[in-house]
């Protein structure tokens, strides 16, 4: 079974995605044009109505604290591979030490 991709869209693409179904009045129309389904496009219009574009812009902090957590993980994942390389290299010096090299 194949694993599902979820895309990120940038706040402006969702603008004018927005926008373009709200001049239209064509949702699904819209959805098919930029290969979204058309119950994101009506999340998109239903937001941009009620809140206006500033409801698709992230704030920086959330990306920073975001950012932070993935350092976070990549730091534990570079730990976990130096301990196994410290094994690996004191096996290779076992075997070779009782074969004689």
């Amino acid at each position: 079974m194949s694993e599902l991709k979820k895309r990120k869209h940038s706040p402006q693409f969702k603008l004018d995605v927005a926008l373009k179904a709200i001049s239209l009045g064509q949702i699904a129309d819209v959805g098919r044009q930029y290969g979204i389904t058309t119950g994101l496009v009506s999340k998109w219009v239903t937001c941009l109505k009620t809140s206006g574009s500033s409801i698709f812009i992230t704030t920086p902090d959330k990306e920073i604290s975001d950012l932070k957590s993935k350092i976070g993980k990549l730091e534990q994942l570079v730990g976990k591979k130096e301990i196994e390389l410290s094994l690996l290299k004191n096996f290779v010096d076992f075997y070779d030490s009782k074969n004689g090299k």
